[in-house]
């Protein structure tokens, strides 16, 4: 079973006609994902790879059952394509654009907590659900379906993590990529939350980094699941006051270091490995266990 989307996930591509957009239509498409419709403004009438395009979202809804947009409108126009989707009754958004401004990235998680819409990003690589669904930017070809789900702030962590799983015989269920910004929509929790919920997950992945308190509170939730988790943490070697690769991964002050996050998740009772590959062995241990 799948968390977010799934097989009957009917997906709109706001951007679809931009180099992104198209590029990752496709990939989307031979992956079997449901995308119905594109939104581009002023080029009402085109096809792209076989999908209409339409002037607005409410026009694109008008016309097909959308649950869900993925955005790869450029960061000055995200916050617009975000209320609008959320606007015309779209329920869950995955925004893959980097360096959408920290005020923007303020008021769409406001406009959509105010409208309970589930967002994905914004600087995500995206979700997908093995053989049922895809929305994001994640090479087809490393995943397949099981029952490992994963989430994850980094994302060529995670493509390694999911791949190193999928070579050993093991599955997931769906991988999720919360984001690398300072503002996001989906925290940890939230994800572990739907992990902990879902009957077909077994044992949960957590792929975090130094900086913020993200995977701390995590860990706060991993108290109380029933489910194993195996962490992955990026920065190990990191020097103090060092800045990675996403704005969320500054540590401040002493906090968000990497032995801080190690310490909280190991008191939780997860088992954190030291190298990404040492990820796949603690998860066969977790569902033989």
């Amino acid at each position: 079973m799948a968390v977010i989307i799934d097989k009957d996930n009917v997906i709109l591509v706001q951007g679809i006609t931009g180099k992104q957009g198209s590029f990752h239509t496709a990939q989307m498409l031979a992956y079997g994902a449901r995308v119905a419709a594109g939104v581009s403004p002023g080029k009402g009438g085109w096809e792209v790879h076989g999908v209409p395009v339409f002037d607005t979202v409410a026009e694109a809804v008008e016309k097909h059952p959308i649950t869900s947009s993925i955005i790869f409108i450029p960061a000055p126009g995200v916050k617009d394509a975000a209320l609008e989707a959320m606007s015309a009754g779209i329920k869950t958004l995955v925004i893959i654009t980097e360096h959408v401004p920290l005020h923007d990235e303020l008021d769409i998680m406001a406009y959509a907590e105010k409208l309970n819409v589930t967002v994905i990003g914004p600087n995500t690589f995206g979700i997908i659900s093995p053989g049922q669904s895809k929305m994001g930017i994640m090479p087809n070809s490393i995943y397949t379906p099981g029952p490992v789900g994963v989430v994850a702030r980094s994302g060529t962590l995670s493509y390694e993590i999911a791949y190193n799983l999928t070579v050993n015989g093991i599955g997931q269920s769906t991988v999720v990529g919360l984001g690398g910004d300072r503002v996001v929509g989906l925290s940890f929790t939230d994800v572990l939350e739907k992990f902990e919920r879902d009957p077909e997950t077994k044992v949960v992945v957590v792929v975090g980094e130094i900086g913020g308190n993200a995977e701390e509170e995590a860990a706060l939730y991993i108290r109380q699941m029933t489910k194993p988790v195996v962490a992955f943490l990026a920065g190990r070697s990191a020097p103090p006051g060092k800045r990675m690769g996403h704005a969320g991964a500054i540590i401040e002050r002493g906090k968000g270091t990497f032995a801080s996050k190690v310490a909280a998740l190991t008191a939780a009772g997860a088992k954190v490995a030291v190298l990404p590959w040492e990820v796949a062995e603690l998860v066969k241990e977790a569902l033989e266990g």
